[in-house]
């Protein structure tokens, strides 16, 4: 039986995805993001080893909560896919046995039609697009956004639903091509639920130091809500372009 390798898990979610959930953290990752706050997670062969049964057991105690508050399962990183087949059969009897809905939260560094399976017993994907620019994603992250736009094509021509998540570091998303650029690539998409903008933050600091690493983005800071609130309208403005619609002006916004 096929086992997983585990990071983490959170069982009062309220950011990654609809209601409250349960989120599973799994180990690997093939992006070496310069903010990420886990860098805990690259190793592909670190965290702790569980079985499907082990991780159900930690999710039943709290069904209530998830079930009253429209909530469910969401599956997190490193990067989940790299454990397509594990999770696919985490999400199948999470729907089996309970009902539950379920998210997947992805960098989409992966071959949809090799993980269709996971794919198909996802109800939304929480979908991670680091940098819209090809050469500026490779120096964020160290890969190609290639399979990244390929995984959001696929996910929209499959009638899948998915909210898109963009972390803004000052001085590196603050281009108004780039910015103008990602809203009409967003705009060419169906199934697009939320998009929203996530501020750079320095918690994940101490992590790099505890693993002996230089952290890339030292003395960067967060942005600012004006830096937000131009990247949205900028967004806004090229997703508008493509899909013909204009979003209100609000935090998150949903599509």
């Amino acid at each position: 039986m096929v086992k997983g390798h585990i990071h983490s898990l959170e069982t009062f979610g309220t950011v990654d995805g609809p209601g409250i959930r349960f989120v599973l953290f799994m180990q690997g990752c093939l992006l070496k993001c310069q903010y990420c706050h886990n860098p805990d997670t690259w190793a592909l062969d670190g965290g702790k080893e569980m079985s499907l049964e082990e991780v159900l057991a930690e999710i039943e105690p709290y069904l209530t909560y998830y079930r009253s508050s429209g909530g469910g399962l969401t599956v997190s990183g490193g990067e989940p896919t790299l454990q397509a087949h594990f999770v696919a059969d985490v999400f199948k009897e999470v729907k089996r046995r309970w009902g539950l809905h379920t998210t997947l939260d992805s960098n989409g560094f992966n071959e949809p039609d090799r993980i269709h399976e996971l794919l198909d017993n996802t109800d939304l994907v929480l979908l991670d697009l680091k940098h819209i620019d090809d050469e500026k994603h490779i120096k964020l992250t160290g890969k190609s956004n290639e399979r990244t736009l390929n995984t959001a094509r696929w996910l929209s021509e499959h009638g899948r639903k998915m909210w898109i998540r963009h972390v803004y570091v000052p001085g590196i998303h603050d281009q108004e091509q780039d910015l103008l650029d990602l809203g009409r690539f967003i705009g060419t998409l169906n199934g697009v639920e939320k998009f929203e903008i996530l501020p750079y933050h320095q918690m994940g600091i101490y992590k790099w130091e505890a693993l002996g690493k230089v952290y890339p983005l030292d003395g960067v800071p967060s942005p600012t809500e004006e830096e937000v609130e131009r990247a949205y309208r900028l967004i806004e403005q090229g997703r508008a372009e493509t899909a013909g619609i204009t979003c209100s002006s609000n935090e998150s916004r949903n599509f």
